[in-house]
């Protein structure tokens, strides 16, 4: 898939600067920048696993939850809304490498580029290591924070059981929202 990465980053950049006015997103923001975060994949395989990939599926994410709020019995600020989905996955950012593979195309075997995981930061699980690394820049409310911990509900992998996901959802809707927009932008829009 091949996208306008530049425009792509100008959307997001627009939309943050619109929504969240929060300290530190400046500086939050010229790490993405400087970072890998307009031009990463959103994973290796599975959705978005494509140059811009990432930024993408945060886009997406962001507008899902914007169409889902009417399910809400209290929409989120939108400020609340933007940092939650547009930066659940900043455990992605710098972790992805191209490396070669072989495979086989029209019965010849040829090498091809793939991405693959090159992890240089473990920290627990997949929202906890977006929640820490979005804290270096901006402080996240408790909603924020439960939100991206929780997005990828029961199948993080990490320690979080099943009833602190079920908990999270019930006392912060928000988290259940960025969940919901996550799986409808993976499984409806990024594959």
């Amino acid at each position: 898939m091949e996208l306008n990465l530049e425009a792509q980053k100008q959307e997001f950049l627009t939309i943050c600067r619109a929504s969240i006015h929060r300290d530190g997103i400046e500086d939050l923001l010229d790490w993405l920048c400087k970072a890998d975060f307009f031009t990463a994949p959103a994973s290796t395989k599975y959705h978005g696993g494509y140059a811009g990939g990432l930024c993408q599926h945060s886009i997406d994410v962001y507008q899902y939850a914007k169409k889902l709020t009417f399910l809400m019995p209290a929409a989120p600020s939108e400020e609340s809304l933007a940092i939650s989905t547009l930066f659940h996955d900043a455990c992605k950012v710098n972790l992805y490498k191209v490396d070669k593979r072989n495979q086989k195309i029209d019965g010849v075997w040829r090498e091809v580029p793939v991405y693959v995981i090159d992890e240089k930061f473990h920290f627990g699980g997949h929202g906890s290591k977006s929640v820490f690394l979005i804290q270096q820049f901006m402080k996240l409310t408790t909603e924020e924070a439960a939100a991206i911990n929780c997005h990828m509900g029961f199948s993080d992998g990490s320690a979080t059981t099943v009833r602190d996901v079920s908990n999270a959802y019930q006392q912060f809707p928000l988290a259940w929202l960025v969940h919901v927009a996550d799986e409808a932008a993976t499984f409806l829009l990024d594959r």
